[in-house]
């Protein structure tokens, strides 16, 4: 690595080292409080990252050191079907991306001191001699092709989380969990695995009257954003309330045109999604955990939409409606008007949760460094 980026190597904070799954932009928004908590405990933060997920970083945290790390680029296809198989053929990729990932690490580190590592998601992003963390929501997997792929699926992904030094789990453990079996299955990694609890980005709303009938927040991985996009934009022409659409594409300039009771943004900044999230009387989304989790505590009225060919959340956004915490349906069922019917007649649940038990876990862990240290 160039003399010209390295970093000073002084112990006088914790320097760590964290990277995010691009598997959409799921995976780095969440991380946004964890970095938050680490700013808070003094630590000096080098974020590995690829472009988009750059602009959507720097927005929050414009002076924080930046190193570009390449994805894992996985495409999807046009149906649920195409997206699955897509998915399993690019395995062999998707291991070679692992590998490759692993290496950029380890040279890396081979020319500047690291105190920890964090890895949302990201399976090369560990090294033997320095504490590595896995951040994760899904222990249990579902593949969405039977409970023998998901046994293999789940042996495969434990495997994976054994190299790290440690696993934190994004919910709740046992009961009140949000994610359910994803976060909660009955075989656990054997590495220490700590819950985080529920925790997200946004504030809690503070009031229950609404400017915009409507928050449309459309995200996730493409063909698949564009399709649901193409979708809600073809029916808004017949919606009479207020709504306002948020595209999930940091860095595009051009806007679609939309009646004049619609406003649209391309992407906003995590404060201004707080905002419209909380002048909105009802929210549609994907069902993505990180908008679960910041729908959650902004105390918010939904409907989740999975994105067709993510097992997951086809298994979340089930597990969601079955607790009445989000009216769930599904990308090919949906349409706008007879949704927002439904959601009226829908029984939703508020779910109580503590949203600060993460700031624990992670203070236990820089505290911890620092014991070993002297």
């Amino acid at each position: 690595m160039p003399e010209s980026i390295k970093f000073n190597n002084t112990k006088e904070k914790p320097r760590v080292l964290l990277a995010a799954l691009d598997w959409g932009l799921g995976h780095t928004t969440r991380c946004i409080p964890i970095i938050q908590e680490l700013l808070h405990l003094n630590c000096e933060i080098i974020i590995a990252c690829n472009s988009p997920q750059k602009q959507l970083l720097t927005k929050e945290f414009p002076i924080l050191t930046y190193i570009n790390l390449k994805g894992y680029d996985i495409h999807y296809g046009k149906g649920r079907l195409l997206t699955l198989f897509r998915i399993i053929f690019q395995v062999p990729k998707m291991l070679i991306k692992i590998k490759q990932e692993n290496r950029w690490l380890k040279l890396f580190l081979a020319n500047n001191e690291v105190d920890v590592i964090i890895s949302d998601n990201r399976f090369g992003f560990y090294s033997r001699d320095i504490p590595s963390v896995f951040i994760t929501h899904q222990l249990g997997v579902k593949t969405g092709i039977g409970a023998w792929a998901d046994k293999l699926a789940q042996w495969l992904n434990y495997r994976r989380i054994g190299h790290f030094s440690a696993c934190w789990v994004a919910d709740k453990k046992g009961a009140g969990a949000v994610a359910g079996a994803l976060s909660n299955p009955k075989k656990l990694p054997v590495i220490p695995l700590q819950y985080l609890g529920i925790f997200s980005r946004f504030h809690p709303c503070k009031t229950s009257s609404h400017s915009k009938d409507l928050l449309i927040i459309i995200s996730g991985p493409e063909p698949q954003r564009s399709i649901f996009e193409k979708k809600l934009l073809t029916q808004i022409g017949s919606y009479r309330g207020t709504a306002t659409i948020v595209r999930g594409l940091p860095g595009e300039q051009s806007l679609p045109t939309v009646p004049d009771n619609i406003t649209v943004y391309n992407h906003v900044a995590a404060q201004a999604l707080n905002q419209l999230i909380c002048e909105a009387e009802l929210v549609i989304s994907r069902t993505g955990y990180t908008t679960v989790m910041d729908l959650i505590k902004a105390g918010k009225k939904s409907i989740l939409v999975p994105t067709p060919g993510q097992p997951e959340q086809e298994y979340l956004g089930a597990y969601l409606k079955d607790q009445q915490i989000a009216f769930t349906l599904t990308q090919n069922e949906f349409s706008l008007i007879q949704a927002l019917e439904e959601a009226t007649r829908f029984s939703y649940r508020q779910m109580p949760v503590n949203m600060e038990e993460y700031k624990i876990v992670i203070k236990s862990f820089i505290a911890s460094l620092s014991s070993a240290s002297k």
